[in-house]
């Protein structure tokens, strides 16, 4: 299989590791080595009795219960450690989907839940986030959907790029939907435990057997470098998906597990942080928003750490994301990315001091002649 570029990773390659301001990113401000030492109190002994032998092919034993008892259904079995949840979406789906069955999939959503389906023959059907009904997803349109008879019916919650989400009733009849049709629900929660008002959504692996729930420390918890996530899935799904593995990566990296069950043992003290940092940044930019309603145009998230504002008068945001990222340091992601070009992906989980700043280039040079916000 041949796959085209993925626009926004080329965005994220061209601009991500050069930006000082960081308006685009999908997830909060990373950890040091030191920070994650002084929080999970890991000392140096402990790391120097670490030997790098492989791990299993379902990851540490120890791991996987963690992640099972936090995020998953409660059985192990049902659970696999992966690198990051980029190798769960691309094997499971991988090894469930065949050319030519019908896929129904969110829309906007990050690109890799729909692009290894397409990549496969599978032919995709849009649930759409309708920007006149605030990026609520219409369980009414997805009704019509289902009748498409889907092989699988792939969501994001909280939802990159919008941040929003469904309430726990409305998620429940989306389980229930896709469980009276047999169709495979997968379930992208990256970012389940950012919420603000509201509880984290259940996990449909508690509910339906047919779901396949990802999962990451890249998003919420500030490790992206640590490239450690987890899929929950039935057995015999996770075995067909070892069976994958054993072509590709094998296993994950000894020091990584520790890491990870670390983190894992004591998510609650990553999280905490980064989610009051998260609020305050949004207050920001809701205000920021509020300066200059008549020019853009936002919605509220209900969780995640990014935005999909629209920039009136703007048709193509390429040009304006590509200044920023060459001339002024800032990361913002188009929303061409997202199928969206008048619109942009914005992210406000980073450090609050430069996000402020970020702001501040990006009203400086809306104002500019160029983009007639003057």
């Amino acid at each position: 299989m041949l796959f085209p570029p993925a626009s926004l990773e080329v965005w994220m390659r061209n601009y991500y590791h050069t930006a000082v301001h960081d308006l685009g990113s999908s997830g909060v401000q990373e950890y040091s080595f030191r920070q994650l030492r002084e929080i999970l109190d890991i000392d140096w002994p402990s790391l120097d009795e670490l030997t790098f032998s492989d791990s299993t092919s379902y990851g540490l034993a120890a791991l996987r219960e963690v992640i099972s008892t936090r995020w998953g259904n409660g059985s192990v079995d049902s659970v696999m450690v992966t690198h990051g949840s980029s190798e769960a979406i691309y094997a499971a789906m991988t090894v469930l989907l065949e050319p030519g069955d019908q896929v129904i999939a969110l829309d906007p959503i990050y690109h890799s839940l729909t692009s290894i389906a397409e990549s496969i023959g599978c032919d995709i059907h849009r649930w759409e986030m309708r920007e006149s009904q605030g990026f609520m997803p219409d369980l009414g349109d997805l009704a019509s959907l289902m009748k498409l008879n889907p092989k699988m019916v792939v969501v994001n919650f909280p939802n990159n790029p919008t941040g929003r989400s469904l309430s726990d009733e409305d998620a429940e009849k989306l389980v229930s939907m896709v469980a009276d049709s047999g169709a495979y629900l997968f379930w992208d929660a990256a970012l389940s435990e950012i919420v603000y008002g509201r509880r984290p959504l259940p996990d449909p692996t508690t509910a339906y057997d047919r779901a396949i729930s990802i999962g990451t420390f890249s998003k919420a918890y500030g490790l992206p470098g640590l490239r450690l996530g987890w899929c929950v899935a039935q057995p015999q799904v996770l075995a067909a998906m070892v069976c994958l593995r054993d072509r590709m990566t094998l296993s994950v990296s000894p020091i990584v597990e520790f890491l990870g069950l670390k983190a894992a043992q004591r998510a609650d003290e990553l999280l905490r942080p980064r989610m009051a940092q998260a609020e305050r940044n949004l207050g920001l930019l809701l205000k920021w928003a509020e300066a200059d309603s008549s020019r853009i145009e936002i919605t509220a998230p209900d969780g995640g750490v990014t935005v999909f504002p629209r920039l009136t008068g703007i048709d193509d945001t390429e040009d304006l994301c590509d200044e920023l990222g060459r001339d002024h340091g800032v990361l913002l992601v188009p929303g061409n990315c997202f199928g969206d070009p008048c619109r942009v992906r914005l992210g406000f989980g980073g450090e609050s001091g430069s996000f402020a700043t970020g702001l501040e280039i990006l009203t400086g040079l809306l104002r500019t002649r160029a983009y007639g916000y003057a």
